[in-house]
């Protein structure tokens, strides 16, 4: 009896953990909580990392180890009215401001470009000065984009949708974004506005032939744009071994290396590093995660990819669990985006990219992307609620004390409007050929000539011209203008007036007679 049952509990544990995590998952409002815990635990964690790497070269700059700390935890807690903000906001007003957004930030995008009112530092006009806090507008029109890109495909949605709709004025709009943040410069911030714009069409279902096309031009691109700025280009050629320059252009990806390697499995401790005392340059900032792999070594860092991978898995499964189209673009597209720079700053830290320039979400000292990608959580846990088994929960529920503590409104059922029914009608309308409506709609025009037609009846009359298509009423309005067709109606309208006449003499003769 021991013999089996120590033969049985190794095999138990692992259907014990599978059986745990699919009751968690089965749960209608499970999304919705993941969320608000894995945004809680990344914020919390960043400005905890963000206090160790920056509390040195804060106190060599401005003789204070919290400056840089307290500008990331008052963008951390506007984040968090952000957060609280798009979680309220109704799903029909968050399309209606896209416009508007993508139309603001891309203005803002030109203005931040102008001497005197972007702001001028280490070579590049990127940020606006707001009340003693830098505002980066590239960050803000990241969401815009998501949530514009998602609108205006999701309104255009047809299983027979052509180029011409997936891509104008998509494809248009981006390009026009991609080169104001290029004269910043920032190539950092293309790349992401690029995979944006890959991820709504990808998820929007275009060719792949096309989507092919799509990604490479865009890398063709980035490799032109990588090698034609001189720093850009020396930290390219160092990745791939072409410079061999310890204390230049591969002197950050080296050092990023060495603290990593210090780290070991289980880190130095919390506070410990080394690399941040000026030897590793954007320690808080770029290589935050060279600072965590040195900390709390390997451990810490499978921790940070294990985070990135499930916010991962959260995201597409509320995408796949949504039946509004906008919310499966949007959210579909928010968690690509967050996802990939989070793994393209892991790559490069670790040395499997070449040095970007991407932040690590919510991890990296930032204000405005902080900000924006809290922004954005909170864009995914609205859409959480409004998955179709926790509309029914929330529905038929009593109010929980946490959404009476945060007044959150019951999410409202998803209904297609008129034009959406209208089109799916239209995609489901069997095609005919070009020919056979033209010979159908020329079988069914007769010429105001014709008696029978002009004996017809008002109503008669109205409902053959409600079943004519365009092309009747094209070859109408040429017949129209016909010369024949001009004295076929004076015919008509002479004898229209006889009659008229003759009505008039009965009825004075009836009134004379009474």
């Amino acid at each position: 009896m021991t013999a089996g049952a120590t033969d049985t509990e190794p095999t138990s544990w692992p259907a014990a953990i599978v059986g745990a995590v699919r009751n968690i998952l089965g749960r209608p409002l499970a999304s919705f909580h993941l969320v608000l815990a894995m945004a809680f635990f990344l914020t919390v964690f960043g400005l905890v990392m963000v206090l160790s790497a920056s509390s040195v070269e804060g106190y060599s700059k401005d003789g204070s180890a919290y400056g840089l700390f307290a500008t990331q935890l008052t963008f951390a807690l506007l984040g968090l009215v952000g957060f609280y903000v798009m979680l309220r906001l109704p799903i029909r007003l968050i399309r209606r401001i896209a416009g508007p957004a993508i139309v603001i930030t891309t203005f803002l995008l030109a203005l931040v470009l102008i001497p005197g009112i972007g702001t001028l530092s280490q070579g590049a006009r990127r940020w606006f000065i707001v009340g003693g806090l830098s505002v980066q507008p590239s960050e803000l029109v990241k969401v815009a984009l998501c949530v514009w890109g998602a609108h205006l495909l999701a309104s255009r949605r047809r299983e027979n949708a052509s180029l011409r709709e997936l891509l104008v004025p998509l494809l248009p709009a981006s390009v026009l974004i991609c080169v104001l943040i290029i004269l910043e410069p920032n190539l950092s911030t293309t790349i992401t506005v690029a995979i944006i714009v890959g991820a709504l069409l990808w998820f929007a279902g275009l060719p792949l032939r096309v989507f092919g096309a799509f990604v490479v031009t865009g890398v063709g691109l980035a490799v032109i744009l990588a090698l034609a700025e001189g720093y850009r280009s020396e930290r390219v050629r160092s990745f791939f071994g072409a410079i061999n320059d310890p204390q230049g252009a591969g002197y950050q990806a080296r050092q990023a290396t060495y603290a990593l390697a210090n780290g070991g499995i289980f880190g130095v401790g919390l506070g410990q590093s080394r690399a941040k005392w000026n030897y590793l340059p954007n320690a808080h900032n770029d290589f935050i995660f060279a600072i965590i792999g040195e900390e709390l070594g390997l451990i810490g860092g499978l921790l940070v990819v294990g985070l990135f991978a499930l916010l991962a898995f959260l995201g597409l499964r509320i995408a796949a669990r949504s039946v509004d189209p906008f919310l499966k673009l949007m959210t579909a597209t928010i968690t690509v985006l967050i996802t990939a720079q989070a793994f393209i700053n892991i790559g490069y830290v670790v040395g499997l990219l070449p040095v970007t320039g991407i932040q690590l979400p919510l991890l990296s000292a930032g204000g405005t992307s902080t900000l924006t990608v809290l922004a954005m959580l909170g864009l995914l846990a609205n859409a959480a609620r409004h998955e179709p088994e926790a509309v029914a929960a929330l529905t038929a529920a009593r109010p929980t004390r946490g959404n009476r503590l945060l007044r959150l409104p019951t999410p409202v059922p998803y209904h297609p409007s008129r034009v959406d029914r209208l089109r799916e009608r239209l995609d489901k309308r069997p095609s005919q050929p070009k020919g056979q409506t033209i010979q159908s709609a020329a079988t069914r025009w007769r010429h105001p000539r014709d008696k029978a037609v002009r004996r017809r009846s008002a109503p008669e009359v109205g409902r053959t011209a409600r079943r004519s298509s365009s092309y009747d009423l094209l070859t109408s309005g040429a017949r129209r203008a016909s010369p024949s067709s001009r004295s076929a109606r004076g015919s008509g309208a002479r004898d229209n007036g006889a009659r008229d006449r003759e009505r008039r003499t009965q009825r004075k003769q009836e009134w004379r007679w009474r």
